[in-house]
C-alpha cells in the first residue's frame, strides 16, 4: 500500500468524473482536511485565544470578568465584550457547580448523564465525542474526536473551520462504520450534540444518548484529559501553519497515539492492545 501522504492526492484530471466526496470515501479520509479556509482574525485576537486555550488547562473556573482582569494585567486593552467573542471562538467552558435548586429547561433533545456509578469494562461500551479549539499559525480550527472510554482509542476524528452538526453526524456515521456502535454515546449539552440531526443519528442505530451537567466538563474528564494530551505533546509543540498542515500532523499523531502510546491506566498497554486492533 502507498504512504499516506501519497493517498491523500486528489484525482483532478479531466478523465475521471468522480466528485471529492466521492474520492474522499473511497480514500477513506475526511473531506475536512481537504478544504480549508483562514478565519479573519486579527494577529492580536489569535495571540489572545492561543493564550486563553493554554490558560484553561490551568483556570478552567475562570469567568469572563477574571479572564478580562487577567488579559488586562497581560497589557491588552480589552473590554468584556471582545473576551466574550473570543471565549466563544474557542468554546471555553467555565467549570462551575450549579446549586441544587438549578433546573436546566427540558428540551426535546437532552437526555441524562448515564454514566454515575457506572462500570466501564468493556470495548464499545461508551463512547464519548467532543470539539476543541486548534490554533495555528495563521487562523484557527476545530478538532472533534470519538474517544473509546474503556480502551481511551480514538475511533475517528476530524478537523474543520466551523462547528456544525452536519459534521459530527459524519464523523459519527464514519466510526461506527469502521468500529461497529456503543451501547452509550456521551456528550456534553452543545448545540451539535442536542440537535435533533444528531440525536436522531445515535436513536436510529439503537444507541443511548447520554450527556453531562451543564457547566460540569468533568464528566467528560476522558476526552478532556485527551485534549490536554494532545495539545501539550503535539500542538503546542508544532505550531502549525495552516490546516494542511495541521490535518497531516495529526494523521501521524492519531497513529503515534492509538498505537504506540502507552497508557499508565492501561497498565502500560496501547489503546490498540487493549481494542484489540494492531497497526
Amino acid at each position: 500500500m502507498r504512504p499516506r501522504s501519497e493517498r491523500i492526492q486528489m484525482v483532478t484530471d479531466s478523465e475521471f468524473t468522480l466528485s471529492k466526496t466521492q474520492q474522499c470515501l473511497l480514500l477513506s479520509i475526511h473531506r475536512s482536511g481537504l478544504y480549508y479556509k483562514p478565519v479573519p482574525e486579527t494577529e492580536e485576537n489569535l495571540e489572545i485565544m492561543r493564550k486563553l486555550d493554554e490558560l484553561y488547562f490551568r483556570l478552567p473556573f475562570y469567568g469572563e470578568p477574571k479572564l478580562t482582569q487577567w488579559l488586562r494585567k497581560e497589557g491588552y486593552t480589552i473590554n468584556s465584550k471582545r473576551v466574550r467573542r473570543l471565549m466563544g471562538l474557542i468554546d471555553w467552558r467555565t467549570i462551575y457547580r450549579e446549586p441544587k435548586t438549578t433546573i436546566s429547561d427540558p428540551t426535546s433533545y437532552k437526555y441524562p448523564y448515564l454514566l454515575s456509578g457506572l462500570k466501564i469494562v468493556r470495548n464499545n461500551q461508551v463512547w464519548a465525542i467532543d470539539i476543541t479549539y486548534i490554533p495555528m499559525e495563521r487562523g484557527f480550527m476545530y478538532l472533534v474526536a470519538i474517544i473509546d472510554i474503556h480502551s481511551r482509542f480514538v475511533v475517528n476524528w476530524s478537523i474543520s473551520n466551523s462547528m456544525t452538526a452536519e459534521w459530527c453526524v459524519e464523523v459519527l456515521l464514519e466510526a461506527i462504520k469502521i468500529h461497529g456502535k456503543p451501547e452509550i454515546f456521551n456528550s456534553d449539552q452543545g448545540s451539535q450534540f442536542t440537535s435533533l440531526i444528531f440525536t436522531k443519528a445515535l436513536l436510529d442505530n439503537g444507541i443511548l444518548p447520554s450527556m453531562d451537567g451543564k457547566g460540569r466538563a468533568i464528566d467528560n474528564i476522558f476526552i478532556e484529559r485527551l485534549w490536554r494530551t494532545v495539545k501539550y505533546e503535539n500542538i503546542y509543540l508544532k505550531s502549525y501553519e495552516d490546516g494542511v498542515s495541521l490535518y497531516n500532523g495529526l494523521v501521524e499523531y492519531f497513529e503515534f497515539y492509538n498505537f504506540e502510546r502507552q497508557h499508565q491506566s492501561l497498565k502500560y498497554n496501547t489503546p490498540s492492545e487493549v481494542y484489540k486492533l494492531v497497526a
